[in-house]
């Protein structure tokens, strides 16, 4: 699906491509990149730069540093986002940082276990689970 989006943005994301963090290259190189279905890093949607996104089933996947849960005023920020969002019909997994380092494979499950659970998930080929791990 399209979405409109700020184009004023586009170069933001890219610089935000080449220049992404530590959890986000971890997660992106080290399982998104070679996942089945395709994933976007760093997408303009409306006004707003995602993460991740895979168009095929309307999921944007966040990766939340600590100020997502502790500076009041980015707590609001993300809430009217996500609202945004969800108006699109996306649905947002959120995910805080730490999660990346402490719980990896356990973060990587979950990812894959909401995505078979999707009627709308075909596969390009095998899920990573069942290829025998990462």
């Amino acid at each position: 699906m399209n979405y409109k989006h700020n184009p004023k943005l586009t170069e933001k994301a890219k610089n935000l491509r080449k220049n992404m963090t530590k959890e986000e290259k971890h997660l992106w190189y080290d399982f998104l990149k070679d996942y089945p279905i395709r994933f976007l890093r760093q997408k303009v949607i409306d006004n707003y730069i995602v993460d991740f996104y895979c168009s095929s089933l309307n999921l944007v996947i966040e990766l939340d540093g600590s100020q997502h849960y502790d500076e009041h005023g980015v707590i609001e920020y993300d809430k009217i986002r996500t609202e945004k969002l969800e108006e699109r019909n996306l649905t947002i997994i959120r995910i805080p940082n730490n999660e990346i380092w402490y719980n990896f494979d356990g973060v990587c499950e979950y990812i894959d276990n909401f995505i078979k659970k999707n009627p709308s998930t075909i596969f390009d080929g095998p899920p990573p689970f069942d290829k025998g791990g990462r």
